[in-house]
């Protein structure tokens, strides 16, 4: 079983990579020229035809592919056109930024998720479970860019509560940044992350939970006494906590894609800024970790969401993967 899910995981990311290399190779972007910047118009075509030689881009689109496949499968991923470096040495940089945005977002998205869709189930047609699905509604249709610029222009702009950008004070070095200001920079991308991804999970809580409170021991005990909270403490919550971690491992890849997004507003340094820039100077080596590094972490979310479906209710059994796929459409 495990083999089996190991070699569909190789699989994907096989695909996924030769899927990013072959968009890549048909965009537009001239990687020597991106490379050179204002540069190229002094640059003869002999020179540019030498650069792209020591990249190996004048060999066929097969053999650039196939040889950086097996310099990853020997432990290295390439150079970095774009940042002048090794590609471990810029996912090493810009790794720890990014999980301080993202796996905090995604916690908290979480929590805050299943939370205010409990609330919203038992308490189903009062003001307050309008209130949460209007909210609900508003966030899952708003773009995120829109959101970071919006909240950028409030809360940093206007009010000044919270730096315009970055992960600490411009001019300071990343070592000697104290976490009191990385935490001051963080707040404002790690909120908009957050609200932005509570839709989700709340909405298909609320649903289970409105679906519960109709059911026969549900109304049994409210007719014995018990108040809604004891009800949703007691017997809602871990009913409908499956729907939800559904939709909680599923909502990585929205995370993860809405961080690209919220990096760019705040100037953020991390890997989704440094996707932007990759993919903007034809950088195929790390577009290609990148890529690769998130798909395999959505994966290894929905194998974890797997096996948390036999702890939260071991009845599943193998049903586990059906509903996940179900929920997900």
């Amino acid at each position: 079983m495990i083999a089996l899910r190991l070699a569909r995981l190789a699989l994907l990311l096989l695909t996924v990579a030769a899927a990013a290399f072959a968009l890549m190779k048909l965009s537009p972007v001239d990687p020597v020229d991106a490379y050179l910047g204002p540069a190229m118009a002094r640059v003869g075509p002999e020179q540019k035809a030498l650069i792209a030689a020591s990249w190996g881009l004048d060999q066929p689109a097969f053999a650039q592919f196939s040889h950086w496949l097996g310099r990853l499968l020997s432990g290295d991923p390439g150079w970095s056109t774009a940042y002048g470096a090794p590609v471990r040495s810029v996912l090493a940089e810009r790794l720890l930024p990014s999980l301080l945005l993202t796996l905090p977002a995604w916690l908290l998205s979480g929590v805050l998720g299943f939370a205010l869709g409990i609330v919203a189930g038992i308490r189903e047609g009062s003001a307050l479970d309008r209130a949460i699905r209007v909210y609900a509604y508003v966030t899952a249709s708003a773009p995120t860019f829109w959101v970071a610029l919006l909240a950028l222009t409030v809360f940093s702009v206007n009010l000044g509560w919270t730096p315009l950008c970055c992960s600490g004070p411009i001019g300071v070095l990343p070592q000697e940044v104290a976490w009191a200001e990385r935490l001051h920079h963080l707040i404002l991308p790690l909120s908009v992350l957050s609200l932005l991804g509570i839709a989700q999970i709340a909405l298909h809580t609320r649903a289970k939970v409105a679906e519960l409170m109709k059911t026969d021991h549900v109304l049994f005990a409210l007719a014995q006494g018990a108040t809604p909270a004891d009800v949703a403490c007691r017997v809602i919550a871990r009913n409908a906590a499956l729907p939800a971690l559904t939709i909680f491992f599923a909502s990585i890849g929205e995370i993860l894609g809405g961080a690209l997004l919220a990096e760019q507003v705040f100037a953020y340094p991390g890997l989704g800024r440094a996707t932007v820039e990759a993919a903007m100077k034809g950088d195929v080596p790390l577009l290609l970790a990148i890529t690769l590094l998130a798909a395999l972490v959505v994966s290894t979310g929905n194998m974890l969401a797997d096996i948390l479906y036999r702890i939260v209710d071991p009845r599943m059994g193998g049903a586990g993967p059906a509903l996940r796929k179900a929920a997900q459409r």
